[in-house]
């Protein structure tokens, strides 16, 4: 007897202010087989609110992964990084770390804080491209996620 159950699709939480740059991640995303919802807010306040089901955000669903920009307005994502690993509720979330910055400081700083993956997007459209999948065979499909 096989009891076959539906798979929930998965929620990735996307931080970044550049329209341009959400828009190339979704249209990544958009093939993919695993079943799965973007959510996007762009900046660092509107992010932690998401994550902690403030005001606007009560009924937000717990992400399962979340790709974050450094460079945020409003909140820096490099704080954003530290209140998610500090808060016992969302520290399990995996954090991948998607920003243009290539400074030493700032991947030593994400690893520091405990961030799962830092990646240096490709302005090249067909690398970025390649990146997302990656991300996403790596995440939602091979890796085992907490399921809160």
């Amino acid at each position: 007897m096989s009891v076959e159950t539906e798979e929930k699709p998965k929620t990735i939480f996307l931080v970044e202010d550049n329209k341009a740059d959400i828009r190339l991640i979704q249209e990544a995303l958009k093939n993919s087989v695993v079943p799965h919802e973007v959510v996007t807010v762009r900046d660092g306040v509107d992010a932690m609110a998401f994550l902690r089901q403030e005001g606007e955000y009560a009924n937000a669903p717990r992400p399962d992964l979340i790709l974050l920009d450094l460079n945020l307005p409003r909140k820096d994502g490099r704080e954003v990084l530290a209140e998610i690993k500090a808060d016992p509720m969302l520290k399990r979330i995996p954090v991948v770390v998607l920003t243009t910055s290539r400074n030493e400081d700032d991947i030593f700083y994400s690893y520091d804080l405990h961030v799962n993956c830092y990646i240096t997007k490709s302005r090249n459209l067909s690398q970025l491209f390649q990146i997302v999948k990656g991300i996403e065979d790596f995440w939602l499909s091979i890796v085992t996620l907490p399921s809160q």
